[in-house]
């Protein structure tokens, strides 16, 4: 590798020829001579030899400039390494926040006994009961929504088709219904007129009703949507938020994968 050029040009004209000395210094090890040559050239050859030249400092000072950025990013990139090692120890040892992992721990804990007991309960499902069951039914959960409803009636099918699809997604509330005309007890009790008609109970007493779909807009094509505000508005189930809905998405995505690896080992059987 040359340690330094140095270049001295000269210009002398003699019988309309144009010659050019240049000098050329070389660093080199000791037991190497440095030469100096007299070199004639044309202007357009030395011309082409200095832009040579000049390219060739540009690369190489361009290639110098990459290497200390890759050095600089390396070093950048194992600082990064290293505090990220850091943090995490110190974020291991921190009682605060072991103590909020303890305390997430227990909250689902909680939660998941709850939603086991709740299902032993009969929530969470859209379940028909008799005449006979009703009160056991109504009195066994803190909050209730029954829908009695006639087998003939267009209306109470829709009904049904609404309240089954909500049941699966609020735990918090039992969703039964009942034949008014096996039940003529209870519908003459709690003075049912007109079908469908769903009563919502609050620890086994008879609260807010919902009768035909006066409240729903009196259309048969009312979402399924409208009929959740309803109930939420009168505060017999709670607004889903968003954490339930990634926990419902995450339940049902496991449920996937468990019947995806036994259809593999049923095929691969």
């Amino acid at each position: 590798m040359f340690g330094y050029i140095q270049i001295v040009q000269g210009l002398r004209e003699k019988k309309n020829q144009i010659h050019r000395f240049v000098f050329i210094r070389f660093s080199v090890a000791p037991n190497l001579r440095s030469p100096i040559e007299e070199v004639n050239m044309n202007p357009d050859s030395v011309k082409s030899t200095l832009q040579t030249l000049a390219y060739g400092n540009v690369m190489a000072a361009a290639a110098r400039d990459y290497q200390k950025e890759l050095l600089a990013q390396e070093k950048a990139q194992a600082s990064s390494s290293i505090n990220e090692e850091v943090d995490l120890d110190e974020l291991m040892d921190d009682p605060e926040l072991e103590k909020l992992h303890a305390d997430r721990i227990a909250a689902l804990k909680r939660e998941a006994e709850k939603r086991q007991s709740l299902t032993k309960k009969g929530h969470g499902e859209y379940r028909e009961i008799t005449e006979g069951d009703f009160l056991g039914e109504v009195t066994g959960s803190e909050k209730v929504i029954c829908h009695f409803y006639h087998r003939e009636f267009y209306r109470c099918k829709i009904m049904d088709k609404h309240l089954k699809a909500l049941a699966p997604n609020h735990l918090d509330a039992k969703f039964i219904k009942i034949d008014a005309e096996n039940s003529p007890f209870f519908v003459t009790k709690l003075g049912i007129k007109t079908l469908p008609c769903v009563i919502l109970f609050r620890k086994g007493i008879a609260g807010d009703r919902l009768v035909g779909f006066q409240d729903l807009g009196g259309k048969d094509d009312f979402s399924t949507r409208r009929l959740e505000a309803f109930l939420i508005k009168k505060g017999i189930i709670d607004e889903k938020k968003k954490e339930d809905d990634e926990e419902a998405e995450y339940d049902e995505s496991r449920r996937r994968t468990v019947r995806f690896s036994a259809n593999q080992d049923s095929d691969s059987e």
